[in-house]
């Protein structure tokens, strides 16, 4: 959820060139100019050359300056351009170091940071390899301990070394230890050809010794930098550094630290909270001293990271379909390291099981991974030399359950009825409130209980989408009172010259308009959020029409596919009124129609079905305005333009149309930008979580700026991703981001139904955020874009995402597992199956002959009496014996049938 209309800041962001002297107007830098500089710049720098990096320290911090490409002078992974205003104490700098320590015998954590008061540091005298030494206790106010920075060239990569020595005569405990990884993601005062230019995003994986960082550039191309343990630096823990006074905001998510000792933390800052990994410390006893080392090396490509983890000799885990775990799908992983695998512990005990397969003929060893215990699960692997390798699991209920689950609770618990509502939302699906366990029918934030923006129109919307995919009579009876009665003629405007337009909430403050005690008293409603009805009733945002647009598509699937489901409208009214809100977006809120929406490839359904009925003057029309928008995107370096300076929800709807009209270049830079923000790591957490970290202060509970674990943009860019790997289907790489962030619109679900925002990234929390938020806008990509998936892999053989494979000689049996069960894609025939009713219970494929049955059926015959199957006419397939409908689709009648496709012969 974004809100340019009253953030000016963003918009100066989004529209101004990069300029340094902008820095100067920020009354943030103004005050800092007022502190004495302590990182010693104008002492100098010396620089030294790596293989493949060039590196600038400065000579009184040893703190790196500069951090560059060997073969591009111009781009640093440093916040360079910040480092004359950043030289004041407390900001971190790469190369500082966090500790908290304390005698054996004591309770207290005492912390020190090599930044807190800065002062220059002792520099020793090196020889060889090592390029810089310096002794940091001038700079860690008065610590006990002895610690020595040492910076080294390890064959031609760079090597950060801290050496900790107890040279008292009482044992120490390291309780704490942190290494603040400062790269360059501030993006203020940048507009994103900037921004694409000089910054990176930085994601981890949270994996012990396994684990790593990897620090990608913004335009995703050109090698990723990995930060790797090289000397008992396992990554137990990620923790922001809140205490660099570093502005955070819309453009900079801040800095955070390679945490490898988190138990001082865990008894402070993150008690009561379960952490990722087990919290451990470090003992040095009189005279005793430890190594603690990381290690910088480039990987090719971002699709190369694993190449290169390899060739590094790290242990590399590969999860197919991934770490979201149904516990009716057990799932593959695959490792690989030089050493053999010692033990597996499981963390709780029974969550998981894990069988044995055989190795691979790579020397992959492979398993077979069960869900049993619903909630996180962490696999413990610990390897014959010692190393200890953590792979994050959550177990969820089946798909079709969880989907289930979520369409009763927003029914239910979410159902708001009230004929006296004064602001006109009843009935409907309204925010909620899962900590108090009550709905949110007035909040400061306007939004929240207005019925529109993302996180007043997401739970309605997540409602309404739920129907596409497991439509439910009770369900749908309430929804399409919700449809006729507010959503069209309150939400949007059903008449008159403001016709389709969209308003911004429902809810709004007035409190001379209504009577007194109709607003809480216990709701700071002083706030610019808290809408006037003027500013409520605003149609100008066009983020709020694909809710709308959606919504009405979904009614018009029903109406037309099923029978007697919809019948208060002819389905073509639907499509009209899906239609018509399209064109209105773009006539009615043209100033952010010209950016890419989010949900925004509903725009492109729509388009596709206008062509299926044979309303070629409607598809014509819009077909004509989409393409206008995508020509002003063909002529931007980086067409996701939005109402933030930057923003990650664009880039589905820049992506769709312009693969559509034929912009390859400019889908394939679209592509490229998505994978730079949404990694694959053994983490169900961060494993196709798409980059937001502003929308818990616009649509959560617990407002801070935050990585969010599995926000809307998961999903949604999961719409691009996997409609790339269908067209390039030996792309593996593809396939597991794309699924990944597809499942990202379940992995928050709770037990009971419940969907929030997104969940907490910060180890002092890591749950979900208490309320409903913006969530609907990422099921909407789960109901359009979840599948099946089957492949044969060159190394790891043949696999099923979503689904349960079994082999049998030439046979390929694969049970769909999708809560839908109506989208199958055979990557060995390029072949994507749909259907429009009905479900593919079954999918089986004979390797030899190359026929596939379908066993299919449906669930409720009163209303589906027949499968409808898509069946591309260039597939190469074609149903035996089945008739086609005027839309071109096979009919299959039944309860229950087998459907044989056979080649062709083209």
């Amino acid at each position: 959820m974004r809100k340019a209309l009253h953030l000016p800041l963003a918009l100066m962001l989004l529209q101004a060139p990069f300029c340094g002297d902008l820095y100067a107007q920020n009354p943030f830098w103004e005050q800092v100019k007022k502190q004495p500089a302590t990182l010693g710049i104008e002492k100098g720098s010396n620089s030294f050359q790596l293989s493949k990096l060039n590196l600038q320290l400065l000579t009184a911090s040893q703190t790196v300056a500069s951090l560059k490409l060997k073969d591009d002078a111009q781009f640093d992974y440093t916040p360079d351009e910040l480092l004359d205003k950043r030289d004041r104490n407390k900001f971190f700098h790469l190369g500082d170091i966090n500790l908290s320590i304390r005698q054996v015998g004591s309770s207290a954590w005492i912390p020190y940071s090599s930044a807190k008061d800065r002062q220059p540091v002792s520099a020793l005298r090196v020889s060889g390899r090592t390029l810089a030494a310096a002794d940091m206790r001038p700079t860690l106010g008065g610590i006990p301990l002895q610690v020595t920075r040492v910076w080294e060239n390890k064959d031609g990569d760079l090597v950060l070394r801290f050496v900790i020595k107890n040279s008292t005569k009482e044992s120490y405990e390291v309780g704490a230890l942190g290494i603040p990884m400062i790269f360059n993601n501030n993006m203020d005062w940048k507009n994103l050809d900037s921004a694409h230019a000089d910054n990176v995003f930085f994601d981890p994986y949270i994996g012990k010794d396994a684990g790593y960082l990897q620090v990608n550039r913004l335009h995703g191309r050109g090698p990723s930098l990995l930060v790797l343990p090289q000397e008992n630096a396992a990554f137990e823990a990620y923790n922001p550094i809140n205490s660099d006074p570093t502005p955070r905001s819309i453009t900079f998510e801040g800095f955070h630290e390679w945490v490898i000792h988190s138990k001082a933390y865990a008894e402070t800052d993150w008690k009561g909270v379960q952490q990722w990994n087990e919290p451990t410390s470090t003992l040095l006893k009189p005279g005793e001293s430890k190594s603690f080392a990381v290690r910088f090396v480039l990987a090719p490509s971002i699709k190369q990271i694993e190449e290169e983890l390899v060739r590094q000799n790290r242990p590399v885990a590969v999860g197919a379909p991934g770490y979201l775990l149904p516990m009716d799908n057990p799932a593959k992983l695959f490792l690989k390291y030089g050493k053999k695998i010692k033990k597996m512990d499981i963390y709780p005990s029974g969550s998981l099981s894990v069988e044995a397969g055989p190795q691979t003929a790579g020397k992959w060893a492979s398993y077979t991974v069960k869900g049993h215990t619903w909630g996180r699960s962490r696999l413990q692997i610990t390897y014959a030399d010692g190393l200890v390798q953590t792979i994050q699991y959550k177990v969820i209920k089946p798909e079709d359950e969880v989907v289930k689950d979520l369409g009763h609770f927003l029914t239910t618990a979410q159902w708001y009825e009230n004929p006296n509502d004064p602001f006109g939302r009843s009935p409907s699906v309204i925010t909620y409130d899962y900590e108090t366990k009550s709905p949110v029918t007035q909040h400061q934030n306007a939004w929240f209980a207005g019925l529109s923006d993302e996180a007043g129109a997401a739970s309605w919307l997540a409602a309404i989408m739920k129907q596409l995919l497991q439509p439910n009579v009770e369900e749908i009876n309430k929804l399409k009172r919700f449809a006729h009665q507010t959503m069209f003629g309150r939400i949007q405007h059903k008449e008159g010259k403001d016709k389709y337009g969209v308003v911004k909430s429902l809810f709004y403050y007035e409190p001379d308009s209504f009577p007194k005690g109709t607003y809480s008293d216990a709701i700071n409603y002083k706030t610019w959020a808290a809408w006037p009805k003027k500013e409520a009733d605003n149609i100008g945002r066009s983020y709020n029409y694909p809710h709308v647009a959606a919504a009405h598509w979904v009614l018009y699937r029903l109406a037309r596919n099923y029978r007697q489901l919809v019948t208060e409208e002819p389905w073509e009214t639907y499509l009209e009124r899906a239609f018509q809100t399209t064109v209105a977006m773009v006539e009615k809120a043209p100033h952010y129609a010209q950016f890419g929406q989010m949900e925004g490839s509903v725009f492109l359904l729509i388009l596709m079905d206008l062509k299926k009925e044979g309303l070629i003057e409607s598809a014509q029309q819009l077909e004509a305005l989409m393409k206008e928008r995508a020509l002003h995107w063909k002529t931007l370096n980086y067409p996701f333009g939005s109402e933030m300076p930057w923003d990650s929800t664009g880039q589905e709807e820049v992506y769709v149309w312009s693969k559509y009209f034929g912009f390859d270049e400019k889908a394939q830079v679209t592509l490229n930008a998505i994978l730079a923000y949404m990694p694959t790591v053994p983490h169900w957490g961060y494993n196709g979580s798409a980059r937001r970290y502003w929308d818990f202060v616009y649509g959560g509970k617990l407002a801070r700026i935050e990585r969010q674990i599995h926000h809307y943009g998961s999903a949604l860019n999961a719409i691009p991703v996997l409609a790339d790997y269908r067209e390039n289907p030996t792309d593996f790489y593809l396939l597991r981001v794309g699924h990944a962030g597809m499942m990202g619109a379940l992995a928050n679900v709770t037990q009971d139904g419940f969907a929030p925002g997104a969940f907490h990234s910060y180890p002092s929390t890591l749950a979900n955020d208490g309320i409903s938020g913006d969530y609907g806008s990422g099921f909407y990509g789960y109901a359009v874009n979840s599948g099946t998936y089957i492949i044969r892999h060159p190394e790891f053989g043949w696999l099923a995402f979503s689904g349960s494979l079994s082999q049998d000689k030439d046979q390929i049996k694969v049970e769909v597992k999708t809560a839908s069960k109506g989208r199958v894609f055979l990557a060995e025939e390029k072949l994507w199956l749909t259907t429009d009713a009905g479900q593919i219970n079954s999918f089986i494929y004979d390797t030899k002959s190359k026929e596939i049955v379908l066993h299919v059926g449906v669930d409720h015959p009163t209303f589906t009496p027949e499968t409808l199957l898509n069946l591309p006419a260039t597939s190469g397939y074609i149903v035996k014996d089945a008739p086609k409908d005027q839309q071109g689709r096979y009919v299959i009648p039944g309860q229950a049938a087998i459907v044989k496709l056979v080649r062709t012969g083209k």
